[in-house]
């Protein structure tokens, strides 16, 4: 009779124990999913700077602009759009932020858009950075002006 007592009690100690490691760990699997997704809902294809925009395609693109460039464009072409949503594209000028905006990003297999910033002979290393809504960093994109 102890026997079985000692067996019935491991027996529901398990279960008791599998109860409460089992939900927690799909718990935790969902989260990452969820995450993977969200980071998954499009592919940035191209991100360049350049002089101008031409049928819907960057010109002039380069590292390394003269400070008699005006304007320098930032382009970016994303694929797989899952859903319509925003980027945001912040100018940052030897580190410190110039400008930001958002950017529309519409659900489908690609989609175009480009920003421009006044540089206006602003010499020194630049960056556009690209963050989803969470403010994660997407990629960015790094220039010089001389």
């Amino acid at each position: 009779m102890k026997k079985y007592k000692m067996f019935t009690l491991m027996f529901l100690l398990v279960i008791a124990i599998l109860g409460i490691v089992l939900p927690a760990s799909g718990e935790e699997k969902v989260k990452k999913e969820a995450v993977s997704k969200e980071a998954k809902t499009f592919t940035i294809a191209q991100a360049v700077v350049g002089t101008g925009i031409e049928n819907r395609e960057p010109i002039g693109v380069a590292e390394k602009f003269p400070s008699s460039v005006e304007k320098v464009y930032c382009f970016l072409e994303a694929t797989n759009i899952a859903q319509d949503l925003e980027v945001s594209l912040a100018w940052l000028h030897n580190g410190s932020e110039m400008s930001k905006l958002n950017l529309p990003l519409k659900m489908g297999a690609k989609w175009r858009t480009w920003a421009f910033k006044n540089i206006r002979g602003l010499k020194g290393d630049w960056k556009v950075e690209i963050k989803d809504a969470s403010g994660n960093l997407l990629k960015d994109v790094k220039f010089k002006v001389e």
